[in-house]
């Protein structure tokens, strides 16, 4: 659990990132004091996964938004569009688990690259193959095909990212490696919207999962053995702490089958995982009709609604870096309390959306909450139980992310075409005032400490 300690002070545990900021010397407390210093090879890898993530974010709002288009296409209804879209979700489910196992086994550090590779690559083909399928049965086995390479890929990208930087600034380096998913979420609906201008939903399925080659390209090329016993010897000999297990993935060592269930025995990973299939039936919720929304509550196009749709990627990664960097500081908990009340307050704005106008100021506020739980899930998960990164998220993506994603998109298309889109946004702001239940019994693993204190840090 504690891999190699530097020998020349004792690593900062419980403390928050501030007061450990100004511990650590000046020529590491980076630019303005605020942005930590890293190794360059960190930095890239942090830019990789980072656009990683994206790419994910694009693969997930890919079928919502040209949703109104492959239903007119293949004749389908709310309910059926709604299963649909939980195929994907049957993969991610699968995906997760599978691959993120199968990561820990195969091994960490520059091996953790190797895995994510296939996931990646599974990803990209199912995604280009979607454009050609000619059938509802090809397009349904696509999805779930298509839902295993990016449930497989999210939690390897991130338990990469956490051994190639120092646990010092875990949170951060999550933080910021998330901002992936709001620019994804606004990117990708505007790519969408400029390619259905001169072409089909088809097309969009051809070239947006192709941008995942170069990335592909970029890790392997980056996150090999020498560069990360570069990274390790740097953190060392600058007296920071070297991610989890650093020796261990040098020489090969893997964490075995019994630590990849780790996170089923922790009290903390098993109420993580409550609060986020909240959080992620309540985003699906939103999302995976929310271009149907504009198109027939206020009779935009689809290109229009497809861009409208992707505004609160323009606020998301504000909140993601805020709220990533905030619960450093004042606790995981109490950061998730406050984003959870600002979820609320977005989802029940929702039901307002009666015009352009109103749909770009409650999708904006929306941003700068919808994607922040999920960094600092991801920080307390690994704070929680650390020994077998990749293992214990894949369980949480494909238990909380998977199930939720396989249920919501039926559930909530049966809700609208039968009873609208206002009982739909009221029991989304009932689900999540009821992860504020289990949330309450989480235990805090980031001590919080006293402005008096900091003060005199």
């Amino acid at each position: 659990m504690t891999g190699h300690q530097p020998t020349t002070r004792t690593p900062l545990r419980n403390t928050s990132s501030a007061t450990a900021l100004r511990q650590w010397p000046r020529s590491l407390r980076g630019v303005f004091g605020l942005v930590p210093k890293a190794h360059p090879l960190s930095w890239w890898i942090l830019l990789i996964s980072t656009l990683a993530i994206w790419l994910n974010a694009i693969d997930r709002v890919l079928l919502p938004t040209l949703m109104p288009a492959i239903m007119r296409e293949f004749r389908l209804n709310e309910v059926q569009a709604g299963w649909l879209n939980s195929l994907s979700f049957v993969g991610t489910f699968s995906g997760a688990i599978i691959l993120g196992i199968y990561s820990d086994y195969l091994g960490g550090g520059y091996r953790r690259c190797r895995s994510w590779a296939i996931a990646v690559s599974v990803e990209v083909a199912a995604g280009v193959a979607t454009a050609f399928c000619q059938t509802l049965g090809t397009l349904q086995a696509l999805r779930v095909l298509m839902g295993f390479g990016s449930g497989g890929s999210e939690p390897i990208n991130v338990a990469l990212l956490g051994e190639w930087w120092q646990k010092e600034h875990r949170g951060f380096a999550l933080g910021v490696h998330h901002t992936g998913f709001p620019l994804g979420q606004f990117i990708g609906p505007a790519l969408i919207a400029g390619i259905l201008l001169l072409g089909s939903w088809r097309q969009a399925f051809l070239f947006i999962p192709l941008i995942g080659l170069s990335i592909l390209a970029a890790q392997l090329m980056v996150g090999n053995r020498h560069n990360h016993q570069k990274v390790c010897a740097w953190i060392t000999a600058n007296r920071l702490t070297p991610p989890l297990g650093a020796p261990a993935l040098a020489v090969g060592q893997k964490p075995g089958l019994g630590a990849s269930f780790a996170c089923l025995r922790n009290r903390n990973c098993l109420l993580t995982m409550i609060v986020v299939f909240g959080f992620i039936w309540a985003e699906l919720g939103i999302a995976t009709f929310l271009t149907l929304q504009l198109m027939r509550e206020v009779g935009m196009a689809l290109s229009s609604a497809a861009m409208i749709s992707g505004a609160s990627g323009i606020t998301g990664w504000v909140g993601q870096i805020l709220w990533g960097a905030y619960s450093d500081v004042h606790g995981r908990k109490f950061s998730l309390a406050i984003i959870l009340c600002g979820w609320i307050v977005a989802a029940a704005l929702c039901v307002f959306i009666q015009s352009a106008t109103l749909a770009w100021a409650i999708l904006l506020f929306w941003g700068l909450f919808r994607n922040s739980p999920f960094p600092v899930a991801y920080a307390l998960l690994i704070d929680s139980a650390p020994t077998a990164a990749a293992s214990s998220m894949g369980l949480m993506v494909g238990l909380a992310v998977g199930i939720a994603g396989i249920l919501v998109a039926p559930v909530t298309g049966w809700i609208i075409r039968d009873y609208g889109f206002t009982l739909h946004y009221g029991l989304i702001v009932g689900i999540l005032l009821l992860c504020g239940i289990p949330l309450y019994f989480i235990r805090e693993t980031v001590r919080r400490v006293s402005p008096a204190r900091r003060g005199a840090g």
